[in-house]
């Protein structure tokens, strides 16, 4: 199954999530498959009763991201923090629209390194 085959992802339209097409846990479902990790959620009034703290690996991907698994806080540039799980894949190539997380964009760019 492609990680778009659900009516919430809609891959050739922006904003290409739809949130009011699925149930919350539909949604929880699919954010769990993205698998580069960019997506995440927060349930509203609720403690992050569902965070887990995983160990940290770093991967280097050929001519791809930079694949960084476990948990780890990402501050950007305005110093808002966010709490990562599982695995995050980080930009390496530059063209990412979604820095510093990486987008694809180094798939049409032929990224070498």
């Amino acid at each position: 199954m492609n990680f778009f085959d659900n009516a919430s992802f809609i891959n050739y339209k922006k904003p290409w999530i739809a949130i009011e097409n699925a149930t919350t846990e539909e949604l929880k479902s699919q954010i769990a498959k993205c698998p580069s990790g960019a997506l995440g959620y927060y349930m509203n009034d609720e403690k992050d009763a569902e965070s887990e703290t995983l160990e940290t690996k770093v991967e280097v991907l050929e001519n791809g991201p930079l694949l960084v698994y476990g948990t780890l806080k990402v501050t950007d540039k305005e110093g808002n923090t966010e709490t990562k799980n599982k695995t995050t894949a980080f930009c390496r190539c530059g063209q990412s629209n979604n820095k510093p997380y990486c987008d694809g964009s180094h798939l049409s760019s032929n990224f070498i390194g």
